[in-house]
């Protein structure tokens, strides 16, 4: 789950995504701006400036952002497995034309849903690299036995 997906949905947590600490940062910015920019113009109603501010123009601003986030994340999740569909129907019409095995053809589809994000990718491929080293140190073994 990504990590604007995860802070979304833990509504109650402490943790606030970039976007949203960005976005805050320029809402406060500007309340203070506009409040002390009416004070040093001398206009008596300067103090309105700061409650709807900080009470709400800077909540509505946060709640925005969390449903662009969510709707974004939600975009994320419907190409991924958009792109999985696609690479499974290739695997299916490489294997239906002959220019994968039935072992191949497996793996292949094995490895690609057990790495449905970028990190279970890089992930998968590193222990296969790791497996790959370990068997072939073990035959290393046995050539130098022979």
């Amino acid at each position: 789950m990504t990590d604007s997906k995860r802070i979304v949905d833990d509504a109650g947590d402490d943790e606030d995504s970039a976007l949203e600490q960005l976005v805050a940062g320029v809402v406060v910015a500007l309340i203070f701006l506009v409040g002390f920019g009416l004070l040093a113009l001398g206009e008596p109603w300067f103090w309105v400036v700061f409650p709807v501010g900080f009470a709400g123009v800077l909540p509505a601003a946060i709640v925005l952002v969390r449903i662009y986030e969510s709707r974004r994340g939600d975009d994320a999740d419907e190409s991924m497995t958009t792109k999985t569909e696609d690479a499974l129907e290739t695997l299916r019409r490489r294997y239906a034309t002959g220019e994968l095995s039935e072992e191949e053809f497996e793996a292949k589809v094995e490895r690609l849903l057990e790495t449905e994000t970028v990190a279970d990718a890089r992930g998968s491929a590193a222990a296969r690299r790791r497996e790959g080293e370990s068997s072939e140190a073990g035959r290393e073994t046995e050539f130098d036995r022979d």
